[in-house]
């Protein structure tokens, strides 16, 4: 049944000489790698205006030259990441280029820093999907938590299916989004061109300052500004995960990373720039605590406040009960949900190229069914949802742990490219070439001072309101990835072979556990005695005396040409009454090797496991921790393993004729 359920879900598994298949084209890869930023504009500007109103209304001028400054942020990131794909098409972004430019350790802080990013990107999105399903239909709010989770489910479901298979799904609302956005702008401009300017439903509230924020000049007030800044530096995130995704584009695999770079960042600053305005000309208010709004008409306890971008859709086609009002709802929820994707993506390559140069668990390096790393996938999935159940679904309190990892990846990426550039110019001869290398290092230049600063900001602003969590975060993920490379390093050390080649054991001891006789144990005894051992022991362990005899007797009967040895065990303990007897039999003959036959039934339910073979499974454990030990396995299938394996061949036949 289970295997039924995985191939629903998944699908059939895809061969290796597939992979090529997987490839994605430009308008594909597009909404794949690229909806986390596409869509944080639905939410960067009312990050910024929540942080402005924390004084009330007269704060709100700032509001344009904060949103100016973002934008040009984000043309130098586009711009500095254009190069990255260019020189680096390999697929490990950030890592790479820090880690072949500045060092291992450099490479491990970008990597913990994205790693950090990618799950609050899942959080942050999902979160704030909901929150716009939320502003369409209120009455959903106590099941906000249940939903929140639903949609990391499908998420992880949908990307397992594979990377194009889930572009697809994912490209429609994606593409519904931008011209639902641009449509939106486009509208609201023509209106106010016309006369006929559009106002939101809180152009006429009021906000109540909060305690300590009135008034706030000097040091205070460029604090205040810093801060919306870093609020609506959200609009960035994401960017960078082309750059990771470069191996999934087809050939030429740079150029069309590039491309679709520019694309992203041209959508990018055109939708933020245009909401922005649009929000600011129509007056849209919002705050963080409803109770701070002074004529806002729901129960502040309880009503949720619309969304800017719902405030805008409701104002600019004619209120929250027109078809475009639920058009864009319905896309802005779609796309803020699915721009997870970009952390599915993206989590998964890193995980691979980390496990690959063994930071991580090598199980990560592999792919699943579908040719995706579907342990990343798994991985990243739990950790986000725990996130979520943790902060309750909150967009406010998550996004004070999301950008910072990913403006310490921006950095050390740029300063990274500024070597390279550097490295590359004392070789090249080429006039034309040298120029090019010239314009890209002072790109990249201007990229490492700008979002160096900006990461001083943020970690300065947001520090205080959650992101120590991520300044905590970070250097465990680094020394828990130095540590794991240190123990790969010593396990392949230790596992070198000795000079000499192949060394035979002196001799070899076979022990065969029997609790009683019959036929898993005479194969057990059958087989050991088919390797022809040195010496063969029949080993049981005394637990009733009267089963002992009866032991005793049966093995007569049968002539068993295997002596029986009886270890005594007053206390009952089976599993420490044979450590015993192969520890002293390994003093006696400390050159030799011994190895333990068990019997085992092999069943096909699950609650039969239950039933058989603890005492084995326990033994086993123990015994592989022994030197000079080896273990062996000696099944004996009962009835219910056939049916249970006709059952599997049966479902595995009709899930690959309908998956």
């Amino acid at each position: 049944m289970l295997e039924l359920m995985k191939r629903l879900v998944v699908g059939r598994p895809l061969s290796n000489d597939r992979l090529g298949e997987q490839l994605l084209p430009k308008r594909i890869a597009l909404p794949v790698f690229a909806s986390d930023p596409l869509s944080s504009v639905a939410y960067a500007t009312q990050e910024i205006m929540l942080v402005l109103t924390l004084g009330g209304l007269s704060y709100l001028y700032l509001a344009p030259w904060i949103g100016l400054a973002v934008i040009v942020l984000l043309a130098v990131v586009v711009m500095s990441y254009r190069q990255v794909v260019r020189a680096y098409p390999s697929g490990g972004g950030s890592y790479e280029v820090a880690t072949t430019n500045l060092g291992a350790s450099a490479g491990l802080v970008v990597a913990a820093a994205l790693l950090v990013d990618y799950v609050m990107t899942v959080a942050v999105s999902v979160a704030a999907g909901v929150d716009n399903i939320i502003s369409a239909f209120p009455q959903l709010n106590p099941w906000r938590m249940l939903i929140n989770l639903g949609f990391v489910a499908v998420l992880t479901a949908m990307n397992l299916r594979g990377v194009r298979e889930s572009g697809r799904i994912f490209a429609v609302p994606t593409y519904l989004f931008v011209l639902g956005v641009l449509g939106l702008i486009a509208t609201g401009f023509i209106k106010m061109i016309f006369g006929d300017a559009p106002v939101a439903e809180s152009a006429g509230w009021r906000v109540t300052p909060e305690p300590g924020h009135v008034g706030l000049t000097g040091l205070a007030l460029m604090f205040l500004a810093l801060r919306a800044f870093s609020s609506g530096c959200t609009a960035l995130t994401g960017a960078e995960a082309i750059s990771n995704g470069v191996p999934a584009f087809r050939a030429p695999k740079g150029d069309n990373a590039a491309r679709t770079m520019a694309a992203m960042g041209i959508l990018s600053i055109t939708m933020f720039g245009g909401i922005t305005a649009l929000a600011l000309l129509s007056h849209v208010r919002y705050v963080e605590n409803t109770c701070d709004l002074v004529g806002f008409l729901g129960n502040c306890a309880t009503d949720p406040q619309r969304t800017v971008i719902a405030q805008l859709a409701a104002a600019v086609f004619g209120g929250t009960d027109s078809p475009m009002f639920f058009y864009i709802q319905s896309a802005t929820a779609l796309i803020l949900i699915l721009a997870a994707n970009t952390a599915f993506n993206g989590f998964p390559l890193l995980g691979s190229i980390l496990a690959k140069h063994r930071y991580l668990p090598r199980q990560l390096h592999s792919r699943g069914d579908r040719l995706a790393f579907s342990n990343g996938i798994v991985l990243l999935a739990l950790v986000a949802a725990a996130l979520i159940y943790a902060y309750k679904g909150s967009v406010t309190s998550l996004i004070q742990l999301y950008i910072l990892g990913v403006f310490t990846s921006f950095t050390l990426s740029q300063v990274g490219m500024v070597r390279h550039w550097n490295r590359h110019l004392r070789t090249e001869r080429d006039p034309a070439a040298r120029r090019r290398m010239h314009r890209a290092r002072w790109i990249n230049a201007f990229g490492a001072c700008f979002t160096g600063l900006v990461l001083i900001i943020v970690t300065i602003t947001k520090f205080t309101h959650g992101a120590y969590l991520v300044v905590i975060a970070m250097p465990v993920l680094f020394v828990m990835m130095r540590a794991i490379r240190r123990h790969y390093d010593g396990v392949t050390a230790e596992l070198v072979p000795e000079p000499g080649g192949m060394v035979l054991p002196s001799r070899i001891h076979a022990v065969v556990l029997v609790s009683r006789l019959h036929r898993p144990t005479i194969r057990a005894l059958a087989y050991a005695r088919a390797t022809r051992p040195d010496t063969l022991t029949a080993l049981t362990v005394a637990i009733a005396p009267e089963e002992v005899r009866q032991l005793e007797r049966e093995w007569d009967e049968h002539d068993i040409p295997v002596s029986l040895t009886i270890v005594d065990s007053p206390y009952r303990d089976i599993t420490g009454s044979v450590l015993s007897y192969i520890a002293g039999l390994h003093r006696e003959h400390p050159r030799d090797l011994i190895v333990v036959y068990i019997p085992e039934y092999v069943v096909g339910r699950w609650w039969e496991h239950l039933l058989h073979n603890q005492s084995a499974l326990r033994l086993k454990a123990r015994l592989l921790f022994q030197r000079g030990v080896m273990v062996t396995s000696v099944p004996w299938q009962l009835e219910s393993s056939h049916a249970d394996q006709e059952r599997a061949q049966d479902l595995g036949a009709s899930a690959g004729l309908t998956g």
